[in-house]
């Protein structure tokens, strides 16, 4: 075959594209396993978080089995859809918040720290410039706060991203969600303003549009597990 004729470029140059497609599709689904795993591991940190659990990459996965001791789904009836902890770990907030509530499966995580039962609820919205999540752990009585823990994909520096930081998750505990029996979520206001039917935390300076993602995140959120939470007071 000439060398020189555009027949054996074409040629050629579609062998290469193919022989290069399928050594990245080799080396993608080879790497899948420990991306995979990579991700699980972050998830589990965010977890541990909630429930002021610190841990790292070598210590995520133990520490998980340790405090976390149970996990399952709910409905926004507060029945149970999902009993296996695998499949409840594997659920996706960002597509189960996207279906309409009653179509929903909402996980729950218990933990025990320090001899006390804690549920964690998994978050998700939205934020100035993209998804805001996190988890938040309630106290035995399904009521009060005992840690929050708050990520972003690409809230601005110094000013939206601080929801990642000590000065504005630590607040949060200690915040109840009911008031004399209804549900009220958490405010997220302006330092100096006061709101009369909820607990609150400051917002960020600056941050006004990511505060109030986190409100909205909030109170959408742990909104549809009031009749799980209250089944849990009840007992």
């Amino acid at each position: 075959m000439n060398k020189n004729s555009n027949t054996y470029t074409f040629i050629y140059a579609s062998v290469m594209v193919i022989l290069v497609a399928a050594a990245l599709a080799l080396v993608s689904d080879s790497l899948k396993a420990k991306q995979q795993r990579n991700v699980d591991i972050d998830k589990m940190t965010q977890i541990l978080t909630s429930v002021k659990v610190a841990s790292d990459m070598s210590t995520a996965e133990a520490k998980y089995a340790e405090v976390i001791t149970a996990a399952y789904a709910v409905n926004a009836k507060g029945e149970k859809t999902i009993t296996d902890a695998k499949q409840t770990f594997a659920i996706d907030m960002a597509k189960e918040m996207a279906k309409p509530v009653e179509e929903r499966n909402l996980p729950v995580y218990e933990a025990t720290v320090e001899g006390s039962k804690k549920y964690i609820i998994p978050l998700y919205g939205a934020g100035l410039w993209g998804p805001i999540w996190g988890y938040v752990s309630l106290e035995g009585d399904a009521n009060t706060i005992f840690a929050a823990s708050f990520s972003h994909k690409g809230e601005t520096p110094g000013l939206g991203a601080e929801i990642t930081t000590s000065n504005f998750q630590t607040p949060f505990t200690g915040k109840q969600i009911f008031r004399d029996g209804q549900f009220r979520s958490i405010a997220v206001m302006k330092a100096g303003v006061k709101s009369e039917t909820q607990d609150q935390v400051d917002a960020i300076s600056g941050g006004t549009i990511t505060s109030k993602g986190v409100e909205a995140m909030l109170y959408d959120c742990l909104s549809v597990y009031e009749a799980f939470l209250k089944t849990i007071k009840e007992d």
